[in-house]
């Protein structure tokens, strides 16, 4: 059997054996390759996997990407920003994360949030006379790298003047999108054309990922051999025991099967960012049908007992990166019987090849659980509310009012009437702390904890929301997720509203400290963040999930300390 499963325990390990025996008798592998739907459900996944071919077609691509990226750095850029959300901008910013700036090349910075507190932030970072922006949306109407886009070209028409602001940005998006059309009109430098049967979550190794590669500096021809090398080693005549995406996909999607479908990531320091990646792309691909594996990202490791049965772990190790604090906590893991899969990359260039691997993984662990790992049904509820939403601001001017729940102090609570209901009837009195404890008094045995965070995505905010996380882990023994918003919409969003009923959900909002305009329109940034967290909280509901939102006013910092006061008091008195 294949090495990666000698760190099961049994009888799990047992089951996956028995669990690849039968994916090989199968031929399953083989029939990936040839495009055979009847693997998954046979419901048109057959059009999604021009993702198998992307290290070919970037080998094919690559002198065109060597001499894009000779002329930006002729131009004199300093920086580039990309504005993407999802697919198109969390394969960019693990570049970004993992690797160090190279010298003569432009920075890479990555923007895919609509709060304008975080807007600002990255833009004050920027000269913005000497700052490429690429803009990257496969489909070329997704609402946040579209307001974007309308946002930073009004800044450099300012800054450059309105005939070279194009010169200044470049399109990644499918062919024929609206996107492209708006890139001939306003004379943008370039256009890098999409594939259209590569999802946006696979699409690592196509220009989504290729070109932001190119242009800070990376050595291409080693990164697509290394991509290449995967691809080849989880080909069609691989069978299990030497295949190792296929053998992942397997061990992953047996044990969500069992129960066991909180993946947790624990990855070296250096390339962290990669589980960002994973997230979306477990999650995304997973989660439906009342099915999920639930990644779980970022959440620091702790001894085996805070953690319940339903952990498989996953061990990204970097070796020019080794953490003996990190290797240690694992291995404890290994000896308490804990399933782990351990994975090791010689250098950061290997993320290439996990890339390739995790996106075979992922279509492998999605045919296991019988599901279309192709599609994401659920993550359009939300743009649908949000739509709405935005809408009535065109009208009228104004989101439409909504009245909390409760309020107590700097806490404005919102949650619709069956969770108001069932939280106001299990707390002992009205105040937010109550409020807090009954809600976290709902987590079961399997279930998880997820938040929700509509807030600038800083270093400061992460710090709290650890610290708030890991306190319900170590109480509850649940597995625990933190998202910001809206990007999370587009990753673990999709399992939450259609993977199974096992999460409960804290959403946390606040208002900017000062807003922006969103040109062309009559709403702002601010009020583009607050519909999406009010559209993904009806769609919550709608799907009868445990959900409470918090309000924490201006004072984000302030806000965010205050409610983990809360919650440790809510949990000390369990």
């Amino acid at each position: 059997m294949n090495p990666l499963f000698d760190t099961l325990p049994q009888p799990l390990r047992g089951d996956v054996e028995r669990a690849s025996a039968s994916w090989d008798e199968a031929r399953s592998t083989s029939r990936i390759w040839a495009r055979d739907a009847s693997v998954w459900t046979g419901s048109g996944e057959e059009q999604w996997l021009g993702w198998l071919d992307a290290p070919d077609a970037a080998a094919a691509s690559l002198p065109d990407l060597q001499e894009f990226a000779a002329e930006v750095q002729r131009d004199g850029f300093t920086d580039v920003l990309l504005l993407g959300m999802g697919g198109s901008s969390l394969c960019p910013e693990v570049l970004a994360e993992s690797f160090s700036p190279h010298a003569g090349r432009p920075r890479l910075h990555v923007l895919d949030s609509t709060d304008p507190d975080q807007i600002r932030a990255v833009e004050s970072r920027l000269d913005l006379a000497r700052t490429l922006v690429i803009v990257a949306s496969k489909s070329g109407t997704t609402l946040e790298p579209s307001i974007l886009q309308a946002h930073f070209t009004a800044r450099l028409a300012a800054v450059v003047g309105e005939a070279n602001a194009g010169r200044h940005l470049v399109a990644i998006t499918d062919p024929g999108s609206p996107l492209e059309q708006a890139a001939a009109r306003d004379g943008f430098r370039r256009v890098f054309r999409g594939v259209p049967s590569i999802g946006g979550r696979y699409s690592a190794l196509s220009p989504f990922g290729l070109v932001p590669a190119a242009v800070m500096g990376l050595e291409l021809p080693r990164w697509i051999e290394l991509a290449t090398q995967m691809a080849r080693a989880c080909g069609p005549d691989r069978p299990i025991a030497e295949n190792p995406g296929a053998a992942l996909g397997v061990a992953v999607g047996t044990a969500a099967r069992q129960g066991i479908d909180k993946l947790t990531l624990v990855v070296s320091p250096r390339i962290h960012d990669l589980g960002a990646w994973l997230e979306q792309l477990i999650a995304e691909s997973t989660g439906k049908r009342g099915l999920a594996v639930i990644p779980v990202d970022r959440e620091p490791l702790g001894p085996p007992d805070v953690y319940g049965a339903d952990r498989l772990f996953a061990y990204i190790r970097l070796e020019s990166d080794a953490n003996d604090e990190m290797d240690a906590a694992v291995e404890a893991l290994v000896r308490a019987g804990r399933p782990v899969l351990r994975v090791d990359l010689e250098d950061q260039y290997g993320l290439a090849a996990e890339f390739f691997r995790w996106e075979f993984a992922t279509a492998v662990a999605g045919a296991v659980l019988g599901i279309n790992p192709f599609d994401q049904p659920d993550v359009e509820a939300s743009k649908v509310e949000t739509r709405k939403l935005t809408a009535e601001i065109d009208r009228s001017g104004a989101l439409p009012p909504e009245t909390p729940v409760l309020v107590d102090g700097p806490f404005a609570l919102y949650a619709d009437a069956r969770n108001a209901d069932a939280l106001a009837a299990a707390a002992r009195e009205r105040t937010a702390a109550a409020w807090i404890a009954a809600h976290l008094a709902r987590l079961r045995a399997g279930d998880y904890f997820a938040v929700l965070a509509y807030l600038p995505m800083t270093a400061a905010h992460e710090r709290v929301l650890t610290r708030i996380r890991t306190r319900v882990r170590d109480a509850t023994r649940a597995a625990t997720s933190v998202g910001f918003g809206p990007r999370f919409l587009h990753s673990t969003g999709q399992a939450y509203k259609g993977g199974p009923d096992t999460g409960v959900f804290l959403q946390i909002t606040n208002d900017p400290a000062g807003d922006l305009p969103v040109p062309g329109t009559r709403y702002t940034f601010g009020a583009v963040k607050l519909a999406q967290a009010r559209g993904d909280l009806q769609v919550l509901a709608d799907r009868g999930r445990r959900a409470l939102r918090v309000h924490l006013g201006p004072d984000v910092q302030a806000g965010l300390e205050a409610l983990d006061a809360l919650v440790a008091s809510a949990l000390d008195a369990r």
